[in-house]
């Protein structure tokens, strides 16, 4: 025990350079996060819609502002890496895409796909 490892004394999180399978991780942690946040407002649109046709006009109208269409682009992202993630979380837990070389692939995979997908809705969303 004479040569000791030295530690850092501090963790400066901008040297940390986390693995694509890491990135991947917590995108999908965070993604979860902001589908659950969004519930009760997605309830309340839901009820105003079927309402009445007054309410549901009224939902059209809250929809089609510019901060709903951000907030609706946050949450295409977010349900499209989740699906994606969660797909890869599963197959890993039933031992598929283990190894190293399998899971890197299968997560960049993952971010692609999530980012394709999530191009493709901006465009339905926006234009």
């Amino acid at each position: 025990m004479a040569h000791e490892k030295k530690r850092p004394k501090f963790l400066n999180l901008f040297r940390i350079h986390l693995p694509v399978a890491g990135v991947t991780s917590i995108a999908h942690r965070v993604s979860g996060a902001v589908m659950f946040l969004s519930i009760p407002l997605l309830i309340y649109l839901f009820s105003l819609s079927v309402k009445s046709p007054q309410g549901f006009q009224q939902a059209l109208g809250i929809l089609d502002s510019y901060y709903s269409r951000l907030i609706l682009t946050i949450l295409a992202w977010a349900f499209a890496h989740h699906l994606l993630a969660g797909i890869r979380f599963l197959l890993t837990d039933v031992e598929l895409g283990t190894e190293l070389s399998t899971a890197r692939k299968t997560a960049w995979l993952v971010n692609i796909g999530g980012a394709v997908v999530f191009l493709v809705l901006v465009y339905m969303i926006w234009l």
